[in-house]
């Protein structure tokens, strides 16, 4: 979903639709809170069930610059809050699976829990 984006905004589409999977929606979803893409929903029944995301752009400029898969299925990264950094100096988000679900790194850190870091976007 991460590489359906870049590509996606590197040739100006203005919505996108992947497979729907339940992290790939809370992953959008994270994303439209924090203004980093437009509208995000669900569409289909049952097996041919898509996720269709709106993006975002100012001026012909994305409003996602860059973003990073960090944990991969080969190498699975942990922190525990403690750990848990800013990306680029505060301009970008960390998406971190916790116990208590899906959140930023941010809302992480403040109710002090670790997890799984799965992707950083700047």
């Amino acid at each position: 979903m991460l590489n359906s984006i870049k590509n996606a905004q590197a040739v100006l589409l203005p919505q996108i639709e992947v497979d729907f999977s339940n992290l790939k929606y809370e992953i959008a979803k994270i994303l439209e809170r924090r203004g980093l893409v437009g509208k995000v929903a669900k569409s289909g029944k049952k097996t041919t069930k898509t996720l269709e995301i709106v993006l975002k752009y100012d001026d012909k400029i994305p409003a996602i610059s860059g973003m990073k898969r960090v944990s991969k299925p080969g190498q699975r990264i942990y922190l525990p809050a403690q750990k848990i950094k800013s990306v680029r100096g505060g301009y970008g988000i960390s998406i971190i699976s916790t116990s208590k679900g899906l959140m930023t790194g941010s809302e992480a850190k403040k109710q002090n829990l670790g997890g799984e870091l799965i992707c950083e976007i700047w």
